[in-house]
């Protein structure tokens, strides 16, 4: 346990220092007495005597009456803590979505809640917006009036909405896994195959009735009249087909019927033709009615078509906006193909390099937020396994030889002679990314130096460079996630190397510090505990 002095220091350094709201609320006074700058700085105070003096003496939220607050202090009082997310005005008027945590104590004889206030970040406002856009996009997909089933290149079916599995008399999850031939009538023969292998060929977007009439088979073999529209996408380069299913069976039904009452017409006025006249006014009134008959049935037929063009339309609005986020990669094999000539190999491989860069350069920075992801849900943890430095070390530099610049040299200086135990995985991501950033931030002809002990059962690494050199306002904030240095700005990264680097050595019992000024380079050095080799 931390002495009392210590215990005093550390309470303070934490909430001076702290990067979300700290501040201490008197109940019964019905304010703060008492905020951290950070508090001050968000809720855009002059200074913190300025926001004890506030004359308002509310977080300005429009949620909370005076009532509503005074019961939100009296559930915590009985919980001893509570949270919550609500929308918050600065001083300035300007809101801001944020999260609560009170938590009630008592000092001197008096109630008191601790308030601490967290700004949500750009990246939890995109994932609230995307979890609400899938739930947006499933409750369309599970609610469609028609039928839909997705399939991959091969035909088998990898998705389907209840009212396929319906029409087609399945459980819904049944479909899954099947080829879609088992949904066509006398799919036993090649000629349903090739029509898929044509499409998958040629991919397009196909309106609802615009080919001949189609049948559909269920699963006890009867078959019924269906109308197909289909659409398309790709998810990782690989192509889906989307089929939009109406059951026509009442649609045909009522084009038989108007056939059928045409035909009686037609029966009729034959046979009022050679009547006597005394029957004509009953002819007559037959007639009449046979024709509102027509009209009624010519109605619903209309409004039958007009259904089926605002599906088309809704179809077609749809496969646009799928294809959308497609361009970019469409547009860079459209480069690649103009290209034909075998003397054009040249341009052929610029392109191809690009796209590599590219793809390269996505899956990095989709690691990084992967390995973000996985940190922050508690997934991940340390594995120490047997490991040499050097050997580590040989293979890392191998990794790293294809970011050097003109003239650059990467120099080891390495004493740790026995193996010992540690994440290999961990502490091998940890080198190339100091590395990678080393070699990024210097010049040509430049040198960076790998330096390694082994003493008292800790490894302590440094990495040197003769870089840019980080200043000292932005070393403060260089292990927050997304913070890029003011004079990198224009150098491509996430800045999210050493938040990730800092959370390993946390997961690894490690720490890290770095020295750095500006136009003289940076040294980053990681101190790790080990355990030594059971062989030992």
């Amino acid at each position: 346990m931390l002495a009392a002095a210590y215990t005093t220091i550390l309470s303070d350094l934490l909430y001076t220092h702290s990067q979300e709201f700290v501040g201490i609320y008197d109940i019964d006074l019905g304010w703060f007495t008492q905020v951290n700058p950070r508090a001050v700085q968000l809720l855009a105070y002059a200074s913190e005597a300025d926001f004890l003096a506030d004359p308002d003496h509310s977080l300005r939220t429009p949620p909370w009456t005076t009532n509503e607050w005074t019961a939100l202090c009296a559930l915590t009082r009985r919980e001893g803590h509570h949270e919550l997310e609500a929308t918050i005005r600065r001083h300035t008027g300007e809101p801001f979505l944020a999260y609560l945590r009170l938590t009630h104590f008592e000092a001197a004889g008096r109630a008191a809640l601790l308030v601490c206030l967290t700004e949500q970040s750009p990246l939890q406002r995109a994932e609230r917006a995307l979890a609400h856009s899938v739930r947006r996009f499933e409750a369309v997909f599970t609610n469609a009036t028609i039928g839909i089933i997705v399939c991959d290149k091969a035909g088998i079916m990898v998705s389907a909405n209840e009212l396929a599995g319906q029409l087609f008399g399945y459980p819904q999850p049944a479909l899954l896994g099947q080829r879609i031939e088992a949904l066509v009538p006398d799919a036993a023969g090649r000629r349903h195959e090739q029509l898929r292998d044509y499409f998958n060929q040629h991919p397009q977007v196909r309106s609802m009735g615009a080919h001949r009439a189609l049948l559909g088979k269920r699963q006890d073999g009867s078959v019924f009249p269906v109308e197909v529209s289909l659409s398309y996408f790709y998810l990782d380069e690989e192509l889906y087909v989307v089929a939009y299913i109406l059951d026509t069976s009442l649609k045909q039904a009522a084009e038989q019927e108007l056939i059928t009452q045409h035909q009686h017409v037609a029966r009729l006025n034959a046979e009022l033709e050679q009547k006597v006249a005394d029957r004509t006014h009953a002819l007559l009134s037959t007639l009449a009615q046979l024709e509102k008959r027509g009209q009624e049935l010519a109605k619903a037929l209309a409004a039958e078509q007009e259904l089926g063009e605002l599906k088309s339309r809704f179809v077609s609005m749809a496969s646009h906006e799928f294809r959308t986020p497609l361009t970019a990669v469409l547009t860079s094999a459209t480069l690649i193909g103009k290209y034909a000539g075998a003397d054009q190999q040249t341009q052929r491989v610029r392109h191809l390099v690009r796209i590599e860069a590219s793809v390269n350069h996505l899956n990095a920075i989709l690691e990084e937020f992967l390995s973000v992801g996985r940190i922050e849900e508690g997934t991940m943890e340390a594995r120490p396994t047997t490991l040499d430095l050097a050997t580590l070390l040989t293979e890392t530099l191998a990794d790293v030889q294809s970011l050097r610049k003109p003239g650059q040299t990467i120099v080891r200086l390495v004493d740790c002679p026995a193996p010992f135990r540690l994440d290999s995985s961990l502490l091998r991501k940890i080198l190339v990314n100091l590395l990678s950033n080393a070699l990024k931030y210097s010049g040509d002809n430049s040198v960076v130096t790998v330096r390694a002990t082994c003493q008292d059962n800790q490894l302590i690494m440094s990495i040197e460079d003769q870089g840019v050199g980080i200043s000292p306002e932005d070393q403060t904030h260089l292990f927050e996630r997304f913070f890029r240095a003011r004079n990198v700005s224009t150098v491509p990264g996430t800045g999210l190397g050493l938040y990730i680097i800092a959370k390993y050595l946390e997961l690894m019992g490690g720490t890290i510090a770095l020295r750095s000024a500006l136009g003289q380079g940076t040294t980053v050095t990681v101190t790790i505990p080990y355990e030594n080799d059971s062989a030992d």
